[in-house]
């Protein structure tokens, strides 16, 4: 499953060789690889070999790259709810449509929603951030629940147990999955999808 974005990322054009997006990708590479507060905008020059007021040029501050990075992958993940096939039929159907989606966007964009993933809440960005994903989590809970009050699911689990295991087996992904490795996204959407329903369909 390909997610559109909900935009793609602006391109801003700066000094020659590089965009906007160039450097954004260095830049998310850096945060996850050192932390975001621990990398500077020095060391991102030096990444780039170019000078930091060069990066001046494409964003105003680091904290706006961070803000880029972290609506890149938020805005694939709700992109995937606002599709009408998130809304519309059985709700373990939805469910499924969903994790599927979101196994997609993390594949896709592996690096910005690993960042995600790590964030901490230090900065109003971050928190600003952990709020939408809560939102996201949220309604992903109400479609467990939902496909649990119709019957298409185990009853005898509690969904916040069942809701936490799918989380945590779908982020877990971003540690060791590798884009290009032998296991395709497709195959990883269709392993995790057998996984979470076989063992919570009603027999």
């Amino acid at each position: 499953m390909t997610v559109a974005g909900p935009t793609p990322i602006p391109t801003r054009r700066g000094r020659p060789g590089y965009d906007q997006q160039s450097v954004l990708a260095v830049a998310v590479a850096a945060f996850n690889r050192h932390g975001y507060e621990a990398t500077s905008m020095g060391m991102l020059a030096e990444e780039l070999g170019i000078s930091k007021s060069a990066i001046y040029h494409h964003v105003p501050s680091k904290g706006d790259l961070l803000r880029l990075a972290l609506d890149h992958a938020l805005g694939g993940l709700e992109s995937v709810l606002e599709d009408a096939r998130a809304s519309a039929g059985p709700a373990d159907e939805r469910l499924e449509f969903v994790l599927r989606g979101t196994i997609a966007v993390l594949t896709e964009r592996l690096p910005f929603v690993t960042l995600l993933l790590r964030l901490r809440g230090n900065t109003d960005v971050e928190r600003d951030a952990l709020d939408r994903r809560r939102t996201f989590d949220h309604t992903v809970a109400g479609l467990v629940d939902a496909a649990r009050h119709e019957g298409s699911i185990r009853s005898d689990i509690d969904p916040r147990t069942t809701t936490r295991l799918i989380f945590g087996t779908i982020n877990s992904i971003v540690e060791w999955y590798r884009p290009g490795g032998p296991l395709s996204a497709d195959t990883l959407a269709d392993d995790v999808i057998v996984m979470v329903f076989d063992g919570l369909h009603r027999r």
